[in-house]
């Protein structure tokens, strides 16, 4: 199987959209905003936006299931409270929802979390449980910096963090560790703020000792890791000075980096630098990058074209399309494995 771990609901209704900038226009006045009940998207519709965009290239690259999210750029934690990311999470992740059950062959869920900038990271996890429990989803993503580009949280190895951790290991579950909108006009969105922060919570991990206490815990860093694979001699002599582990006892046990690089190039030097183990295969279309290259004449994220083509053996491109997907994500292996595949 080709599993795509890193899939974005970014062609929701307009609804959707047109819900949440009523949801923000009343803020301060919650009681005249809308109510959940006044969403009404339906199935025909749905399958509308998946057959004829995220389906429709999954069959023409040749994948065959995502792991599916809310939109990330839609999170928008920084934007009111807790109550108003629990309300709006539990919307977007009961469409995802619904698309997986629309398409269960073809796509399974990961949560979004209703995190708020101040606000106890284990407010999270009803809706985290709900999402496992009654959606059957497979996985969460993590936003290390719920202020929008501001970083006025603890990093991910702080004790606030710990409520999320415990319950993801007992429900075997990773996290793709994934920032949101930047509102910080230092930090273009997903060209800087996705990146950086991609780059900032390995370094966090790095420096802390946060798998001791969490040995199964398990971090997905997307968009190939930021900087990670590019500065790993970097990162290598740091931990060396700080008296740490080399960084393949340290993290790599914990740590894993997807696909979403968009040349073969950035694609080679990922699979050169780090193990074939820690790698999964994922495109994140649609996505940031949407247009096609006019050096290859294909689309920038049509990675499965960049793993076919890299200088790895077979096994260790089994495992990058499927296999370690299926071992990071554990109850998706179950869910597969009880469909006899």
């Amino acid at each position: 199987m080709i599993i795509d771990c890193h899939g974005h609901y970014t062609t929701a209704p307009k609804a959707l959209e047109d819900w949440r900038n009523r949801q923000i226009a009343n803020l301060n006045t919650p009681a005249l905003g809308p109510k959940v009940a006044e969403l009404k998207i339906s199935d025909d519709e749905l399958r509308d936006t998946i057959e004829s965009n995220q389906l429709r290239l999954m069959r023409e690259r040749g994948s065959d299931l995502t792991i599916f999210s809310p939109r990330a750029s839609f999170m928008a934690h920084h934007i009111g409270g807790f109550e108003t990311s629990a309300t709006w999470a539990a919307i977007c992740n009961e469409l995802c929802a619904r698309v997986a059950g629309l398409f269960p062959d073809h796509f399974v869920g990961a949560a979004m979390l209703p995190q708020s900038p101040g606000v106890d990271p284990a407010t999270c996890i009803p809706e985290l449980e709900r999402c496992v429990n009654e959606y059957g989803f497979v996985g969460i993503n993590l936003n290390p910096d719920p202020s929008g580009g501001h970083w006025t949280s603890p990093p991910l190895s702080d004790r606030q963090w710990y409520p999320v951790y415990e319950k993801m290991v007992e429900y075997a579950i990773p996290a793709m560790v994934h920032v949101s909108t930047s509102c910080n006009p230092c930090f273009h969105t997903t060209g800087a703020h996705y990146l950086n922060a991609d780059t900032t919570a390995f370094m966090q991990c790095l420096t802390s000792d946060l798998f001791k206490d969490f040995p199964t815990l398990k971090f997905l860093i997307p968009h190939g890791g930021g900087a990670v694979p590019y500065h790993w001699g970097r990162f290598r002599g740091l931990a060396q000075e700080m008296k740490k582990p080399p960084l393949a006892a340290h993290l790599l046990d914990n740590i894993y980096f997807d696909t979403c690089v968009y040349h073969q190039p950035g694609i080679d030097l990922l699979t050169k630098v780090i193990p074939a183990k820690n790698v999964l295969f994922a495109s994140e279309m649609i996505g940031a990058v949407r247009g096609i290259d006019p050096e290859t004449g294909h689309h920038y994220d049509d990675t499965k074209r960049y793993i076919q083509a890299a200088a790895i053996t077979d096994e260790e491109r089994f495992a990058i399309f499927e296999g370690n997907a299926r071992r990071v994500f554990q109850r998706l292996d179950a869910q597969l494995t009880r469909k006899g595949l």
